[in-house]
């Protein structure tokens, strides 16, 4: 009896389709595991990004302090010699010989130059004959006169014979005259041929070289002296301070500083020694004038300097900062912080401004604490986070100042 093959085709696709089920189930629970993963995250993120906004915002705070408080007003100045002196020569002549180095410091009365002397002395010699000449004639004459004078009484000549010889002598005396007068202008013409240095100061270069024929107030000087002991700074300042500098400036001279271009470093110190006697209509300004020492030479002639007028000094005057001042359209404000770290707005009226802080009439007290950073996120009762306060170190500052 023969066997019948077994059909195992049917089990085999009934195990096949079985897995492909199992496959499915399985990848189907993985994507919906991580659909809720995806989920779970973004839910938990959007409290999270609104808590960031919902946090105290960090600020630094710096307190308002009271005290003394020095208005200085900045300026650009120029440097100008307090003389400049053109030396030229008084007499046409060869330039012999120049006594000066070119840059060095001069006296008044020092020699600078010496013109060729010859031709004056020439002049001088044939001025001074001449009145020798006239001296002689005159001793001649007096004595003439003084013989017919005797003859006039001893009535031997006649009246008219003593007074052509009273004439004569009259003459010859205003002839020695004019002739000293031309031995004077000789001796003076001759002195000229010095040439001295009419004021102190720094001798400038050479324009006339020696062996050159030099006219007399030729338009090109021989050289130039600059006077820097002392020397004048000119500055300009805006007119809204002409009452501050004027009533200030009579009660005593105002102290101005010279600084570099970069302003990081002081030059010197003077004081305001003249104010212009008009405003300049096309700036709007007000021209000043202060004095230096300048024993140390550090300004130079029309050097370009960085001026501080302190012109006022506001006692007892209650500032903040200038950058923590906001403006708005009900006026100027800052934010502070009070005790509960909550914002707030104040509204200020201010009074002048320098070195970055400003003078507050109303609006604020002194040691409130003031928002200097993070202004941008604030709001009126918004909770605040300071993370620097000043207060220490403006409190030192006001101690030390």
């Amino acid at each position: 009896m023969s066997e019948q093959p077994l059909n195992l085709e049917p089990q085999t696709s009934s195990r096949r389709g079985k897995l492909k089920w199992l496959i499915a189930i399985l990848l189907l629970i993985g994507l919906a595991a991580l659909a809720w993963n995806y989920w779970q995250k973004s839910k938990a993120q959007k409290p999270q990004s609104y808590s960031q906004w919902a946090k105290p915002v960090p600020v630094r705070v710096t307190p308002v302090v009271r005290g003394d408080m020095q208005l200085q007003i900045k300026a650009i100045g120029t440097v100008v010699p307090a003389q400049v002196v053109n030396v030229q020569s008084q007499v046409s002549g060869v330039l012999q010989q120049l006594y000066f180095q070119e840059g060095q410091q001069v006296n008044k009365g020092q020699l600078l130059a010496q013109i060729d002397p010859a031709p004056f002395q020439v002049a001088l010699a044939q001025a001074q004959g001449n009145l020798q000449q006239n001296i002689a004639q005159l001793n001649h004459a007096q004595t003439e006169l003084s013989r017919y004078q005797l003859l006039y009484k001893q009535d031997s000549i006649a009246k008219q014979q003593l007074d052509q010889q009273q004439a004569t002598v009259n003459q010859l005396k205003g002839q020695i005259q004019a002739n000293q007068a031309q031995v004077d202008a000789a001796k003076l013409q001759l002195s000229y041929t010095k040439i001295y240095a009419p004021v102190a100061g720094r001798a400038g270069f050479r324009q006339k070289d020696v062996g050159n024929l030099v006219q007399a107030n030729d338009s090109t000087a021989l050289l130039s002296i600059t006077q820097v002991h002392p020397i004048y700074v000119q500055f300009a300042v805006a007119e809204n301070y002409l009452d501050v500098v004027r009533a200030q400036n009579k009660l005593q001279a105002l102290t101005v500083s010279a600084w570099d271009r970069s302003e990081s470093k002081q030059l010197a110190v003077g004081r305001v020694q003249a104010l212009d006697n008009q405003i300049d209509l096309t700036t709007g300004t007000l021209k000043l004038k202060a004095v230096f020492e300048n024993n140390d030479d550090v300004l130079f002639p029309n050097q370009f300097v960085n001026v501080r007028l302190n012109a006022q000094t506001i006692q007892n005057a209650v500032q903040v900062p200038s950058d923590a001042i906001q403006r708005g359209a009900k006026g100027d404000y800052v934010y502070i912080i009070n005790k509960d770290n909550k914002a707030e707005i104040r509204m200020l009226k201010l009074g002048l401004s320098s070195q970055g802080k400003t003078q507050v009439l109303s609006g604020i007290n002194a040691n409130e604490r003031v928002v200097l950073e993070g202004i941008d996120r604030l709001s009126e009762g918004k909770e605040a986070q300071i993370v620097q306060d000043d207060t220490q170190t403006a409190a030192s500052a006001v101690r030390t100042g």
